[in-house]
């Protein structure tokens, strides 16, 4: 791999605006107008949110993710992509670099909602 080079430093405050969360993929779904999109059911705990994430072709079964804890940005403004409402972001690893993606996970089961940082 080409390491890319690390980006401008930013003031801690900044990194602090990013809120990180554990939560757990209790559903993967098809998002039937998209090639790209699956829709991720995820519990944080004391809710559950839907989170469209673009898998559908880096994983032979995108199913296969369920019931993993995987981390996820939960506060960026709600957006529609292909009819769905995305409530989140999927935060892997890889895709920047153009590796096959993987999802950046706790080492042990933690409660769903534990914020990283």
């Amino acid at each position: 791999m080409n390491q890319a080079p690390i980006k401008p430093s930013i003031p801690f405050e900044d990194f602090e605006k990013i809120d990180i969360r554990v939560g757990t993929i209790t559903t993967v779904e098809d998002v039937e107008n998209s090639n790209k999109l699956m829709k991720l059911i995820v519990d944080f705990g004391d809710h559950n949110r839907s989170i469209l994430a673009g898998i559908k072709q880096e994983r032979e079964n995108p199913q296969e993710i369920e019931g993993k804890q995987a981390l996820f940005v939960v506060n960026l403004p709600e957006r529609k992509m292909a009819g769905e409402l995305s409530q989140g972001m999927l935060f892997d690893l890889g895709y920047a670099d153009k590796l096959t993606p993987c999802l950046a996970c706790p080492e042990k089961d933690v409660p769903n909602g534990t914020r990283a940082g």
